[in-house]
């Protein structure tokens, strides 16, 4: 009690001393199309005292004396800028700056938005990404997608070109939050594997938390992957088509109210699709696929209205439909996806306070039917309703909000005993944050935690988060992350399974669930856990070369999974288990003139513990390390070359001990075994995973070619070849065929993009 007084205190303190002074708060814009410039330094001249924007372009400089100043606006690619004005005893002075783009090199720009989040942000496992960070990667079958950019992040691992699965620092797809405009997205891959249902084009920013994610995320225990998405162009319309062998593309930016400086209202639509013909043109184009073709084809769906009033308030809805279709060993997978929402960002006028309230649903629903009849049905849809709220101080702020959310899932399957498991339930779960971050001379400080109540377990996990950072000099920080993490969700994707497309998902259950023992658990444990420690290291030395080293610990000591060992009705419908992930990352770039060189090494170790045994699971991968350059050139730096290596050890399996024949005795005591074809059984090793596959490397390299036609219309040529020196990749070896599967072999291309 004693010391929530003083905290009382101390607060009204502060807010009396800053009611003597003024501040200046407002948004900064791209003149050309008035989107929001995030991370943009604004400063004042002559002091030490500014702001770096935030991911929606707004800044604000509390704490300033009565008088006249000059802010000066920066940020790579734009034209330095600067705006006087007057500030006053207790008043606000609301902005909005228009800046320009050109072209500029990075080495001229003294202070750039990077520099600036790193000394005043704690910024540790997390990695941001635009849509010209994921252009500049050489491209599969010409087109870029995040999906290909995530794997050349540290820590972050594809278990296969088809199919595959992204892994993050030892966390299972379903334990990685992925988002798209603040939207939950369950399935964020098609089903080859390379491509995702985030169109680049549209893109603003993506943060990639490996580990360690700041309290206003929840429901997850290993990552988050936070997509943002451009308003689109205010002032005029454009747009982009586009065609490769794998799909064809378009993107429209409609200007319903276009911006104007000295107006207050504007109005723009994005609309965007993608379609893959991936089976039919892999039939005429890539031999090796056969006859039949590359089975994998989609299509997407997405647009976003964006309605701007005021100085910066803004409201924006958002909906998408992604839908998939696979045929893979005689079995079809069919998944679909959609989703809307909304959400207003409020900045009243005369205050250091800004708010978010949003609102959303989306699902997914997958199905799989194969020969054998074992079909297999799969739903999940969920709502969240919530409000952010962010009260900025002298280099720091509060961040506090709260959020609802509703869950649907519903799950029918049989496994290989002919059990069949079926589940139809609804869960609604809440969550409360806040968090405090503060800058204060070399020291930044971001504590806070979270309270997760989940509603169909009636448990409550308590969470606290605590990210720190010491700018030991002007080349040195030192940083370190911890906190607590929880989930309600389940997949039906076992962590043994190397080739599974069909993602089932189930939400937690008051049944007792049970170690591969047998052993029973009470149910309180059916609340998944993990706990994060993170340290490291950044170097920013002279010539732009920037080194990040962070070694990490993750203890899994909650999962729950569904029952793999379930032979009869009266076994436990669940099993729980506990896990470890740790290891090492590193980066390492440099940019200079027209070249970029990035690098990253990942040492780590993943494994599980099922009661029974200590195993690795499937996606263990020890060694992997991606190497990158990119180099840029022509007068007009129209001409670009690129090239990635990616090198990762082998990945474990179960060995076989021996092969036998399954015969059916479903006639009885009457089955004449002596005349019965039977099935082909499987005797595997008792030791879980104890093989190791072969290592993975690959090598893509990619030219582009850009015509600027006249200002407005700019075609873009992308030549490109995968797997260039045609490496046999093991996927998997089918045991019952007894062939060995390969990923994709070489795959040139051709595409071609006009932007107008």
């Amino acid at each position: 009690m004693r010391s929530i007084v003083i905290t009382c205190i101390f607060v009204l303190a502060v807010l009396a001393a800053v009611a003597q002074k003024g501040s200046v708060k407002g948004f900064v814009y791209d003149k050309a199309d008035g989107e929001g410039v995030p991370f943009a330094t604004v400063k004042v001249e002559g002091t030490e005292t500014g702001a770096t924007a935030d991911d929606h372009g707004f800044f604000y400089i509390p704490n300033l004396l009565e008088g006249k100043y000059t802010l000066s606006v920066s940020y790579v690619g734009y034209t330095k800028k600067t705006v006087d004005v007057e500030v006053k005893k207790g008043a606000t002075v609301n902005l909005k700056i228009y800046i320009e783009s050109q072209s500029v090199e990075l080495e001229n720009v003294e202070i750039s938005a990077e520099k600036q989040q790193s000394r005043t942000e704690t910024r540790v496992s997390v990695t941001s990404v635009t849509s010209l960070d994921i252009k500049r990667l050489p491209t599969v079958g010409g087109e870029p997608d995040i999906a290909q950019y995530l794997q050349v992040l540290p820590g972050v691992i594809s278990t296969g070109d088809q199919g595959g699965q992204i892994v993050i620092r030892g966390g299972t797809p379903i334990q990685t939050k992925f988002l798209l405009d603040g939207i939950t997205i369950y399935n964020p891959f098609h089903s080859i594997g390379l491509f995702s249902v985030y169109e680049t084009d549209i893109i603003k920013n993506v943060d990639v938390y490996t580990g360690g994610f700041p309290s206003q995320y929840g429901g997850r225990i290993s990552a988050v992957v936070d997509v943002t998405t451009r308003d689109g162009n205010r002032k005029k319309f454009s747009g982009k088509v586009g065609a490769s062998p794998f799909m064809a593309h378009a993107l429209l930016e409609i200007p319903i109210v276009k911006l104007k400086e000295d107006k207050n209202t504007s109005a723009s639509l994005i609309l965007n699709s993608k379609v893959s013909y991936l089976d039919q043109s892999s039939k005429a184009l890539y031999k090796y696929a056969g006859k039949e073709g590359l089975p994998f084809s989609f299509y997407d769906f997405y647009g976003k209205l964006s309605v701007s009033t005021g100085q910066g308030s803004k409201f924006n809805v958002t909906g998408f439909n992604f839908r998939d279709l696979a045929t893979y060993n005689a079995a079809n997978y069919l998944w679909n996806t959609f989703g809307v929402g909304a959400n207003f960002l409020a900045v009243p006028k005369n205050s250091n306070l800004y708010f978010n309230t949003h609102v959303s649903y989306s699902q997914y629903e997958i199905k799989l039917q194969e020969a054998d009849g074992l079909d297999r049905r799969s739903m999940i849809g969920g709502f969240d309703i919530g409000m952010d709220f962010a009260y900025y101080i002298r280099q720091g702020e509060l961040k506090y909000g709260l959020s609802i959310e509703g869950t649907q899932t519903q799950l029918s399957f049989v496994n290989q005993y002919a059990q069949k498991f079926a589940q139809n339930q609804n869960t609604t779960d809440l969550g409360v944050y806040v968090t405090f971050h503060k800058y204060v001379k070399k020291f930044v400080i971001e504590a806070g935690g979270r309270l997760q109540y989940f509603g169909k377990i009636s448990s409550i996990s308590p969470e606290p988060r605590l990210s720190m950072k010491y700018n030991v000099n002007e080349y040195v920080r030192l940083k370190l992350a911890t906190g607590m993490y929880s989930q309600n969700f389940i997949s039906t994707k076992s962590d043994r399974d190397v080739v599974n497309l069909f993602t089932g998902f189930i939400t937690g259950t008051s049944e007792a669930p049970a170690d591969a023992t047998g052993k029973l658990y009470d149910k309180v444990r059916n609340m998944q856990r993990s706990v994060h420690g993170i340290f490291g290291i950044e170097l920013e030395l002279p010539k732009n070369i920037n080194v990040n080293i962070e070694p990490y610990y993750k203890y899994f000591w909650r999962l729950l999974n569904i029952n793999r060992f379930k032979q009869f009705n009266s076994d436990p419908n669940y099993m729980i288990e506990t896990g470890h992930a740790y290891g090492l990352d590193l980066m390492a770039k440099w940019e200079w003139k027209g070249l970029y060189l990035y690098g990253t090494y990942s040492l780590a170790w993943v494994t599980r513990n099922d009661g029974k045994q200590t195993y690795a699971p499937h996606f263990d991968r020890r060694h992997n390390t991606n190497l990158m350059a990119v180099y840029t050139f022509g007068k007009k730096k129209d001409y670009e070359v690129s090239a990635r290596w990616n090198f990762g050890t082998g990945f474990p399996f179960t060995k076989t001990q021996s092969f036998y024949e399954n015969l059916d005795f479903s006639g009885g005591i009457n089955t004449d075994y002596t005349s019965t074809n039977g099935s082909l059984g499987i005797l595997y090793d008792n030791e879980i995973n104890g093989g190791r596959l072969p290592a993975y490397h690959r090598l893509d390299i990619g030219f582009k070619k850009i015509f600027n036609i006249k200002e407005k219309v700019k075609i873009e040529l992308t030549a490109s070849v995968s797997n260039a020196y045609n490496r046999n990749n093991i996927f998997y070896f089918d045991r019952v065929r007894f062939t060995r599967v390969n990923q994709l072999p070489v795959i040139p291309s051709l595409s071609m993009s006009i932007a107008f």
